[in-house]
């Protein structure tokens, strides 16, 4: 019994330590770049491949497939976002239609996403009325991140009569004052 609570507790810790993405492209892939710099030099990087977190702006299905518009976040070494981190602007990730189509419903505005895609290039745009240029980058792999879901938690108000304030006084709603015991006043 101990071996198997032993092999279930590995199992369960090196499921927790796998990356997101494939394990080659995790190798492969940079992780550690700024935007700035694929914007500055596009032709020294143009064809390699990047691991690059983001945070879904619009979804487009278009001719040549599915394009996500997305805010970049950097990743660390397994994929996941990190939460510490500056805006560094937007980037555009172009999904194939040989591979299949990136429902915009699914890939909706304010989902998280990690991609292994190669730079390919830079295009022009516009956010709003502003021209912006956007590195562009062919998905290789992609992982969408589940939704986070605000949750309410309700304030559960006392339940007053006759269970309420310390024993043996009870609060009496209809002639507001305490009253020792439920059974007040006596028979007699």
């Amino acid at each position: 019994m101990k071996r198997v609570v032993i092999i279930v507790m590995a199992a369960l810790f090196l499921a927790a330590c796998s990356p997101v993405l494939n394990r080659e492209l995790m190798t492969e892939g940079a992780r550690e770049f700024s935007l700035a710099h694929l914007r500055e030099t596009p032709e020294v990087f143009e064809g390699k491949l990047f691991i690059l977190g983001g945070l879904i702006s619009e979804t487009k299905l278009m001719e040549q497939g599915s394009q996500i518009e997305a805010i970049f976040v950097p990743v660390n070494s397994y994929g996941h976002l990190k939460s510490e981190y500056h805006m560094e602007g937007r980037y555009l990730a172009v999904y194939p239609r040989s591979k299949g189509i990136l429902d915009p419903l699914i890939y909706k505005r304010g989902r998280e996403i990690t991609v292994a895609g190669e730079f390919a290039g830079l295009r022009k745009s516009k956010i709003d009325e502003m021209e912006y240029v956007y590195p562009l980058f062919e998905i290789k792999e992609i992982y969408l991140w589940a939704e986070k879901k605000d949750y309410y938690w309700p304030y559960y108000y006392p339940y007053y009569y006759p269970y309420y304030g310390p024993y043996p006084y009870w609060y009496d709603p209809w002639w507001g004052r305490p009253y020792p015991g439920p059974y007040w006043p006596p028979p007699w």
